[in-house]
């Protein structure tokens, strides 16, 4: 069998979008469950649209989800270069070839006299595509354009009749009719050869196997085949993946502000990478069984290409946050709160240098919150009660501080307190049981009139551990104000 050899290959258009990102991860599970090669190519032809830091943000966010690579820029490999914009030399001696076999032509039609002519076929009902008006020129009339200062573009020349037919992993087998496509552009006008050009050498010149990527590249496959063909070379296997989906069921837009799309704000928000790539390898690829948590190495084991979906991947937020929730709890405290506590200094809850005793302090919050955090920056809502000023209560929690046992409950504790040796979440258990003694109330009625008083809330997390981290002053000033008005 040929060597298993996958690639990547991103523009440096914008940052590390989830669609991306599911095309890399699967391309590298592929390589990686096969015994072959994940290579990352940088398309970097589009200039003008290319953004100052895209190469370094697709980059450092796919290392961020776990995934490296065997060739690319920042490696090397036996087939660089691996950025388009430094193998323009290799393309010119390929579209030459064309020119010369007669598989290609200088076309230097005007953009007004491209537009003209669509606009004539729009009008009589006709799809848009190039006529080939200028497929046959002659040397002379090639010589009088080029004497107007008309600058031409290489166009391939279509066969006429023919199908083109493959056998797609995910869809099965697909066929075009050569006719739905006028002679397309191989070389732009200023020399810079066009994506399905391109694409074809560098994925030829480079062995690539196999190319998996998302079904909005199904209409340029033919005209891949087409330059494949030209040149008498066997094309890769394709594999083109379902679009991801909103829970709407509507195509991902990156303007839909319900779905947070960019692989950096995940990061930013306080995700982990490992639960990130659980939940990609989800989207349109299913393993068997009803199992959802798998670590990177059970995905490589177990990736099989015959089980992408063929359905469009639905983004569920909800499974994000159960995976994500679930390495969460699984992790490591004190990792959890380096990232949780520069939420809370972000959110200016905390300051942004914290004394040994604020740092122990701010652990010790994120420990309580831990198993109940979806995200990092979860726990500036989730601990909101240990930075308020002042307490609103809720009208089920007000009825709870009604009730007429509250006054002696809340009088007993806070004379518990005052008088305490020690302050710490086991005297807390401690005091509350001797209130018990005192009172004779317990259960909710000893319980509940605490945690509202405290926290403002009917339910939380620890009550002993939670009393210990209001601290004595705060729970002291919180106990008074409820007694002076109740």
């Amino acid at each position: 069998m040929t060597e298993v050899r996958v690639r990547y290959a991103p523009s440096p258009t914008g940052h590390l979008h989830i669609g991306n990102a599911r095309t890399a991860l699967f391309n590298y599970l592929f390589a990686r469950n096969l015994g072959g090669k994940f290579i990352i190519r940088i398309e970097d032809t589009d200039v003008k649209r290319n953004i100052e830091g895209g190469e370094e943000s697709q980059l450092k966010y796919l290392k961020w989800l776990g995934i490296n690579w065997d060739e690319s820029i920042d490696v090397g490999g036996d087939y660089g270069p691996y950025r388009q914009t430094e193998r323009l030399d290799i393309y010119r001696q390929y579209w030459q070839e064309l020119l010369d076999k007669g598989l290609a032509y200088r076309c230097y039609c005007t953009e007004e006299e491209l537009e003209q002519e669509r606009e004539e076929q729009i009008a009589k009902g006709e799809t848009p595509r190039y006529s080939g008006r200028h497929r046959d020129l002659t040397e002379e009339q090639q010589k009088a354009f080029e004497a107007e200062g008309r600058v031409a573009s290489i166009r391939f020349r279509v066969p006429e009749n023919k199908t083109y037919a493959f056998d797609d992993l995910v869809k099965g087998p697909i066929s075009f009719e050569s006719n739905i496509s006028g002679d397309f552009v191989i070389v732009k006008k200023d020399g810079i050869p066009t994506y399905n050009f391109a694409v074809v050498l560098d994925d030829y010149l480079m062995k690539i196997s196999h190319v998996l990527r998302g079904e909005d590249h199904i209409s340029n496959t033919p005209r891949q085949l087409m330059i494949y063909e030209a040149f008498g070379w066997e094309p890769p296997k394709f594999g083109h993946m379902t679009l991801i989906v909103g829970e709407n069921h509507k195509k991902l837009s990156k303007r839909d502000e319900s779905v947070i799309q960019f692989i950096e704000q995940y990061d930013q928000l306080g995700y982990l990478p490992e639960a990130m790539f659980n939940f990609i390898a989800l989207l349109g690829w299913s393993p068997e069984g009803e199992e959802e948590i798998f670590s990177q190495e059970e995905l490589i084991s177990i990736f099989d290409a015959n089980r992408l979906s063929k359905s469009p991947a639905v983004f569920d937020t909800n499974k994000l946050a159960h995976i994500n929730n679930t390495y969460i709890k699984n992790s490591d405290p004190e990792r959890i709160a380096a990232l949780a506590i520069p939420q809370l200094q972000k959110a200016s809850r905390l300051p942004a240098e914290l004394t040994d005793e604020q740092l122990s302090w701010a652990k010790s919050l994120v420990a309580l919150y831990q198993e109940q955090m979806t995200s990092a920056s979860d726990i500036v809502e989730l601990s909101e009660l240990f930075f308020r000023t002042h307490m609103e209560l809720d009208t089920e929690a007000a009825a709870v501080l009604s009730e007429p046992q509250v006054p002696e409950v809340l009088q007993a504790f806070l004379s518990k307190v005052e008088q305490a040796p020690e302050f710490s979440a086991a005297s807390m258990a401690v005091l509350i049981k001797e209130v018990q003694k005192e009172t004779g109330y317990k259960g909710k009625q000893l319980f509940m009139p605490i945690r509202v008083a405290l926290t403002g809330q009917m339910h939380g997390r620890d009550l002993n551990q939670t009393i210990y981290l209001l601290g004595k002053d705060r729970v002291l000033d919180r106990l008074k104000s409820q007694i002076r008005g109740a």
